[in-house]
Order: C-alpha cells, then structure tokens, then sequence
C-alpha cells in the first residue's frame, strides 16, 4: 500500500512551509538597522559631552582655570536642545535618510574646527554647532518606536537609548583616557571621523519612507505649543524629564572638577585619565535600560517614573557625601545612572505615543529635557566656584524638587493611565 503524500513541514509542502514562503527573509539592511542605530546613537551622544572630561586640559591649553571653562559643557547642551527644536520636527517632514546624512557631516565639520581653535570662545562656538547637527539619535527614536511591535516598543526604545547612555560613558571614559595621552585636540579629530563614518552608515541602512507631514518646513516647530497644550501627559513626562536630566547633568557635568580639584578647593587631585575613568559607573544605565524597556511595557511609565525620582532623591544626599567619601560618591554614581535611564525611557515612550506627530512630540520632550540639564550645569559651574561640591548638590536637589512638585497636580484632561 502506497503512502500518503507527505504534509510535514520537513517536504516544503505544509502549512509552516507556506508561512515561510509568505514571510520575507530579513535583507542585511533590515538586520542592521536596530544595532546600528543603537551603536551610532552612541557615538554622536558621546559628541555632546565630550567637552565635559577634558576641562581640565582645555583650561591648561588656553592659560585658564577649569572652574573659568566649566560653561563649555552647558553651551553643549544649549547646542543640542537648539538642534532639537530646529532640526528633529523635520523627521515627519522630509527625507530622513538625507537629514542624517547632511547633519552628521555638519558635526564632524565642526569637530574638526574645534581641534583647530586657540581660544575659549571659538571652541564655543564650534562645540554649539558640533551638538545642534548631533540629532540624529532624536531623529531616529521615533522611526524605531513607529517600526517596532506594541508590546515590544518600549524595549526597542530602550535600545537605542542604551546606546545613548553608552556614548555619555565613552565620552568621559575613552575622552579622558586619550585627552591624557594624546591631548584634547585629538579627542575631537577623532570623534569628527567616528562621527562621519557611523552617521554616513546609518543614513545608508534607513528604510526609503513617504513624510508623514507636509507643508512648510518648520510646520513642527510652529506646531509645539499646540502639540503640547492639548496633550497634558506629553507636558508631564517634558518637566519631569527636565527635572531629572537637570539634576543629573549638574553633577554629572561638574564631576571633573572635584576630581581633578587640588586641596585648594572641594577635590580629590586625579589626573584626567583617572577621573575620566570614574565615568564607568555609567554603564549603570546601560544595563538598566533593557529592564526599564520591559517594566514600562509590563507596569506603565508612571510606576517607572515615581520609582526614579525616588532612586534620584536617595542619590543627591549620597553625593553630597561623596566629595569626602569615595565609596558615597560611587553609590550616588550608580544610582543616578539608574534613576535617569528609567525615567528616560517611561517618559519617552510615553511622548512618542500621546500624539499623531511623534516627531513633534518627542523634540517638545528632549528639547524640554537639555534645556533643564543645560540650565543646570550652567548654575552647577557658577555653584562650584563659590560655594564648592555642596552647591552643586543643592542645584541637583532643587531640579529634583521642581520636577515632580509642578507635575504633581494632574493637568485637566490629563488621563489616569500616566498617573501623577
């Protein structure tokens, strides 16, 4: 007796094998595009701050003091949250392929103009042009979360943010390391080539996409104050990620400072290389990301939220002690980390999915996030130099505070789901 035709997937004829055959087999473009956006989301953060590590030997350079340079790091973040306002809402209105392209060639431009200057202000003005072309992660976060699955978008967003965390580590860790071996100057050669080959790159594996928008160019910017009037969740999650960046970004961007410092002032008399290595305690965020991703998707960013704003609280007192104790200063380091990856993530997800223009949305989020950390730093230098670590701490506690008290009434309109 003859057998039955075979109908196992093993014969190519089965139901599994007409899945596969209706299923697509993923491209290498469509391979490469999470991990490359994550890896150059790294190093274009790492742009942003790579100032931060290296005051010291700028000051030395130009015949200054560190504390007299410390505002180079607040023109940074002043730079990158003019980029976002100007530069990340045209992500639903021309081709993002080309925008990655055109921006990532403007900041190496930059960088390597920055390797050339002789002078405070110059180097300013460089490194506030290198960090408002550095937007590409902003313009990317949206596309990846609009591609990723629901019950999965936060993790994929905390991918990409994961990088991000990584370039701030690489930025003071490797900055330091090789400012101290090599010199300032060579730090910005070579972030200006990492920076044209990784955004070239990845502005070559973005998928062909139709604007969502049209109309005229800035359309978005005009559109933030409406965006973020009839959206009272994306209000909440911009001031408290203000409060949260600005109270880390004013320790975080002063640290080289007490490190370095002498016995003449609040320090602990590091070279730079030593002090940039401090900067490892940032790899904190770079394994909470992955959990945070998942306990967004699992609990909802509110939990998440409320959660780090009390790891961060726990975190200020901790480094306040810390400019005695080092064991209290890597605590705090850690905990910071930790506070600032989580809240990013809850609140970012919860800005790219409250509107219909997750562009728009999310430049009023991170635009509203580096002016608090930008507006911080700049208090935390002026604190420093007066007052010492203790008031830098004070500016930290005082983001914190203003944070969560002015979002802590619900907004009219606002729904449960968020929480206050």
């Amino acid at each position: 007796m003859s057998s039955p035709a075979p109908t196992t997937e093993a014969s190519g004829t089965g139901p599994g094998a007409a899945a596969r055959a209706a299923t697509p087999r993923p491209t290498l473009r469509s391979r490469l595009f999470l991990p490359l956006i994550a890896v150059c989301t790294a190093a274009t953060a790492a742009n942003i701050y790579i100032a931060a590590p290296l005051l010291p030997l700028i000051a030395r350079d130009f015949g200054s003091t560190p504390s007299a340079v410390a505002w180079l790091a607040s023109v940074a973040q002043f730079g990158y949250a003019a980029g976002l306002l100007f530069f990340a809402p045209l992500g639903d209105r021309v081709n993002r392929r080309r925008l990655v392209a055109v921006l990532t060639l403007a900041a190496a431009v930059a960088l390597v103009a920055g390797a050339a200057t002789n002078g405070t202000y110059a180097l300013a003005g460089a490194v506030l042009i290198a960090s408002a072309a550095t937007v590409v992660p902003q313009l990317l976060v949206p596309l990846v979360a609009q591609r990723a699955p629901a019950h999965h978008r936060a993790r994929h967003v905390a991918a990409v943010i994961a990088g991000l965390f990584t370039g701030i580590v690489a930025a003071r860790v490797a900055g330091g390391l090789a400012g101290q071996a090599f010199g300032w100057r060579w730090v910005f050669l070579g972030a200006a080539a990492l920076t044209a080959v990784l955004g070239l790159a990845t502005a070559a594996v973005l998928p062909r996409e139709t604007p969502r928008h049209s109309g005229p160019l800035f359309a978005g910017l005009a559109a933030l104050p409406g965006v973020l009037r009839h959206s009272p969740d994306l209000w909440r999650a911009c001031v408290r990620q203000a409060g949260m960046y600005g109270a880390w970004s004013a320790m975080w961007t002063s640290l080289a400072l007490l490190l370095t410092g002498g016995s003449a002032v609040d320090g602990y008399g590091m070279t730079t290389a030593a002090a940039g290595l401090f900067g490892l305690f940032g790899l904190t965020a770079s394994v909470v990301a992955p959990l945070a991703g998942g306990l967004v998707d699992r609990f909802g960013a509110a939990r998440v939220v409320r959660t780090a704003y009390g790891v961060a609280a726990v975190s200020v007192p901790l480094f306040w002690l810390g400019g005695q104790v080092m064991a209290a200063l890597c605590a705090a380091a850690v905990l910071v980390h930790a506070a600032l990856v989580a809240s990013h993530i809850a609140n970012q997800t919860l800005a790219l999915t409250t509107t219909s223009a997750p562009a728009t949305a999310n430049t009023a989020y991170v635009v509203a996030g580096f002016a608090g950390g930008a507006t911080a730093s700049a208090l935390a230098g002026t604190a420093f130099t007066h007052w010492g670590w203790g008031g830098v701490c004070a500016v930290a506690g005082a983001w914190l505070v203003l944070g969560w008290v002015t979002t802590s009434v619900p907004a009219r309109g606002s729904r449960a789901v968020t929480g206050v």
